[in-house]
């Protein structure tokens, strides 16, 4: 399996990493920045090609590590040289873009696999497991965090401009969208309110962001970039009928959980957690080899990423329109 990797920034980097683990051939790296794109390619015994079209005919995998804006371009190319493609997300800016990306990956048939992460972090995946083994009952609310400090370095420019990432609730907000419409089902409405300051050298945007499930159940988001540099905070509280599963990244274990304890129990039932020795993106990337090689179904399907985007969308129509927005209104 020969792949190329479309950008050298942080995610080339880490998709490469992850590719490198899998027996797959890194043969080809593409990025505007050419001495990242070189030692990128030193790094993985790969090529620096002259540009995408260059790249696709080359490979068997297209990763794309690029700004947001570029998603559905390259893809819809990618797909009709009969590339598979992997995309980091978000997959696009618009339900329109998200569309062509997955109806020119069926018509080529090729497969199309969108990069949430979240979704292989160890934490996220027990307290799912968890979820999902009914071992919480219904779930009824959860709150989920995500907060860091505004993206720096070179960078900076593409994420600062929304037009081209959609700006922080699609960067960063939308991990945690996914993975609260991963356990809970289909959204029905969306409520946001933001702040943001836009001083020289210090600007940053927060959120809250409410969910209203068709389930009945309720999820609170908390988005932002507006700490300062080096701190990066996350963590999830899921309430179910029958318990409560939470974790932060302040605490120094990794899990924890109080659930209703079985009859004639002392304790409360455990939900233990071995912390894995590889970076997420490698098990990631490691689950879109073996799908790929096997035919297995991906665990993020181009679906589910295009609803991630929905409610994206969902949120800033709220924040502009100053009031709650049915999943309906945004097409």
């Amino acid at each position: 399996m020969r792949i190329g990797i479309v950008g050298a920034g942080s995610m080339g980097q880490a998709h490469a990493a992850g590719w490198s683990e899998t027996g797959a051939d890194i043969v080809g790296v593409v990025s505007n920045d050419r001495s990242s794109a070189e030692a990128l390619a030193r790094t993985y015994d790969a090529r620096v090609l002259p540009d995408f079209s260059a790249l696709v005919a080359e490979v068997d995998v297209v990763d794309l590590c690029v700004p947001t804006d570029l998603h559905r371009d390259m893809t819809v190319e990618a797909a009709r040289a009969g590339k598979h493609v992997v995309c980091e997300k978000p997959m696009a800016l618009s339900i329109e873009d998200g569309r062509s990306m997955i109806e020119a990956c069926e018509e080529s048939g090729v497969r199309l696999f969108v990069a949430h992460v979240l979704r292989f972090f160890p934490q996220y995946r027990a307290a799912a497991d968890a979820v999902n083994a009914g071992r919480v009952g219904d779930l009824g609310v959860m709150r989920l965090k995500r907060v860091s400090y505004p993206p720096q370095g070179t960078e900076r420019s593409w994420f600062a401009d929304e037009a081209r990432s959609g700006g922080m609730i699609f960067d960063l907000m939308i991990h945690d969208f996914d993975y609260a419409r991963w356990l809970a089902g289909d959204v029905e409405r969306v409520f946001a309110k933001s702040v943001r300051s836009g001083r020289p050298g210090a600007a940053s945007d927060y959120a809250l962001v409410t969910l209203r499930f068709e389930s009945g159940a309720m999820a609170l988001i908390e988005g932002g970039w507006a700490y300062p540099p080096g701190v990066f905070r996350t963590g999830f509280d899921l309430a179910g009928a029958e318990g409560l599963i939470e974790w932060s990244s302040d605490d120094t274990e990794p899990i924890r959980s109080y659930l209703e304890a079985a009859p004639g129990s002392v304790a409360d039932v455990a939900l233990p957690l071995t912390v894995l020795a590889e970076d997420p993106y490698t098990t990631e990337i490691k689950h879109v080899h073996r799908c790929l090689d096997t035919g297995e179904p991906f665990a993020v399907t181009p679906d589910d990423a295009l609803e991630a985007v929905r409610l994206c969308l969902a949120a800033r129509a709220s924040l502009s329109r100053g009031r709650p927005v049915a999943i309906a209104e945004v097409v």
